[in-house]
């Protein structure tokens, strides 16, 4: 035991007249929401990267927490696991995630930095059994090293595609041996600063096959969970090639991969696409390759993924509507890619960021459910619609349409698409 959240009690449900600031007013984990628990609806997850290993920099600013598990040694990454779960037994959560380099120091070689990474799987691996939560998803961190300056998959050297290619193999057996639902992909950094010396083509079939290795080895060691591609635009690249849900949705069927791959959407970068987060699942689920989120949001005075907790109530239930529309999750969940204000120093403050952001997605996820049983968005859509039922426009030749418009049986007169209706339809919920 550590002593970093010493006095901070286990937080519990109090419901919503509790004053006492350690205690969840909305996120009931057994309440039934349609016919599921809370829990089982939600599947919240923290992030290890931005509660433990994170520093509080910027790019203005260099490190303002003094961590004592800061370091580069497998005591104190031990230390920081102790820590980690120190706060999932406070929280109650459910399951976390990790990059391999927030968990594990960096080795001087790669053999020493995966003897590092396997030490330390071991040792989360015996905290799990111990009760504490289960592994929503691993991932590889292809993009803080100076080697990934140039990209991961899509690098110019092939022996930085390799060294990737080593890494995600050893962050996917690992993923597998401690049971986790899913693998991500993030591309922090496949894309191009300049078009004067990059090859488009080069690339984007390197990131291809890269995105097929990667499936044949899930079925090679026989990880069932679901393979996830994390849509990021223009951060800190110019472009990227995952840049939104469409754009992968496109590279996923220029590869086959279309049947293999589901995509974590996060809604900060959804803003940073110029989309809604809302958008992007409906996208996603459309499309049928909905899987998991990252729950955040922006600061909208800023141009940046600053990544903070939610705390807008009408965002987070636009966005659970979705999600119940899509059939909820399955492997997926929401996972806290969040982090606290550089300013924000104190073990409180990350205890309080998760309880404050796991009671909007409940008050979210109500609100959501309550429209859905409702029904007066979807009404209001198949009404908008209903012209369409019985209509064989789509599958006739552009003469016959003509010859009908020409005859004088179709006038179309505009009719009202009723937004501020159904905004305030979504008022009454949230």
């Amino acid at each position: 035991m550590t002593d970093f959240f010493a006095d901070i009690p286990q937080v519990t449900f109090e419901g919503p007249d509790s004053t006492n600031e350690f205690a969840y007013r909305h996120y009931d984990a057994n309440e039934m929401v349609m016919g599921k628990r809370m829990e089982d609806h939600l599947r919240f997850a923290v992030a290890w990267w931005h509660s433990f290993a994170w520093e509080g920099g910027d790019p203005f600013g260099g490190r303002t927490f003094e961590r004592v598990w800061f370091g580069d040694t497998m005591d104190l990454a031990r230390m920081k696991a102790d820590v980690a779960f120190e706060m999932f037994a406070i929280l109650g959560q459910p399951f976390f995630c990790w990059h391999d380099a927030d968990i594990r120091p960096e080795g001087a070689t790669f053999a020493q930095s995966k003897r590092n990474f396997e030490e330390i799987i071991d040792y989360i691996g015996q905290k799990m059994a111990d009760g504490g939560p289960r592994l929503l998803w691993g991932t590889a961190n292809l993009f803080s090293h100076r080697r990934f300056m140039s990209g991961a998959a899509t690098n110019p050297d092939p022996d930085v595609y390799a060294w990737s290619a080593a890494t995600v193999k050893n962050c996917l057996d690992a993923t597998h041996k401690l049971g986790g639902e899913n693998y991500v992909l993030w591309g922090g950094r496949e894309g191009y600063e300049t078009l004067l010396n990059t090859d488009l083509g080069r690339e984007r079939a390197q990131a291809g096959a890269f995105l097929q290795q990667v499936v044949d080895y899930k079925h090679k060691i026989g990880f069932k969970g679901a393979i996830l591609i994390e849509p990021k635009p223009q951060e800190p690249t110019k472009h990227q090639y995952d840049y939104d849900v469409a754009t992968v949705y496109g590279f996923l069927k220029d590869f086959g991969l279309e049947g293999e791959v589901q995509l974590n959407i996060e809604q900060g970068h959804a803003i940073l696409a110029g989309h809604s987060f809302e958008h992007e699942l409906a996208m996603a689920s459309t499309l049928g390759v909905f899987g998991s989120i990252d729950m955040n949001r922006n600061d909208y005075q800023s141009g940046w993924d600053t990544d903070q907790f939610p705390n807008n109530v009408p965002e987070v239930a636009l966005a659970y509507y979705e999600v119940l529309k899509a059939g909820g999750f399955t492997t997926g969940g929401t996972n806290f890619d969040a982090k606290l204000r550089r300013q924000s120093l104190d073990p409180q403050d990350l205890i309080l960021a998760h309880v404050g952001a796991m009671d909007i997605c409940a008050r979210g996820l109500k609100a959501a459910a309550a429209m859905l049983e409702d029904g007066g968005l979807e009404a209001a859509r198949a009404a908008r619609y209903a012209g369409w039922q019985n209509s064989s426009l789509m599958g006739q030749s552009l003469d016959v349409i003509e010859a009908q418009v020409a005859s004088g049986g179709i006038d179309p007169q505009p009719r009202s698409g009723r937004q501020e209706r159904l905004e305030n339809y979504v008022g009454r919920f949230v």
